[in-house]
């Protein structure tokens, strides 16, 4: 990707960090979201994706349908099953490290839900965090 779209894609990205919550979005700009992350992401060496939710069954549907979107094939299943200290409908927060495919759930107190995307390697047009984006983004 060029330089001039890497920037632009990052731009408009940056349009959804740290908003809460995530705008209601019109077909278009969610293809148009989904497109974007998709191209920044593959310019990146690896993610770190932060998962608000209100309970570990959405928080794990949603970084699943993320993980398969930027192309990783991983069963969580095993990993999720290790956070049995998390009540059934209490609220979640997973970060998942897909260069290590290393998972972090705990219980959540705060208000936040959605999906936060961290840009990680040595392409530093690349690198950021952004979202809130969607649970369901890639659903």
């Amino acid at each position: 990707m060029s330089d001039q779209n890497l920037a632009a894609a990052v731009k408009f990205l940056k349009i959804f960090s740290c908003t809460e919550p995530t705008p209601d979005l019109a077909i278009a700009e969610i293809q148009k979201l989904r497109t974007t992350l998709l191209l920044v992401t593959q310019e990146a060496e690896w993610e770190n994706i932060g998962i608000c939710a209100d309970n570990l069954t959405q928080a794990r549907e949603a970084l699943q349908s993320y993980l398969q979107a930027l192309g990783y094939e991983h069963n969580l299943d095993q990993q999720i099953e290790k956070q049995t200290e998390i009540k059934p409908n209490e609220a979640v927060y997973i970060k998942f490290n897909t260069q290590k495919l290393s998972l972090y759930a705990d219980s959540y107190t705060g208000n936040s839900r959605g999906v936060l995307v961290a840009t990680q390697g040595s392409e530093e047009a690349a690198l950021g965090t952004f979202g809130y984006f969607p649970l369901d983004l890639f659903a």
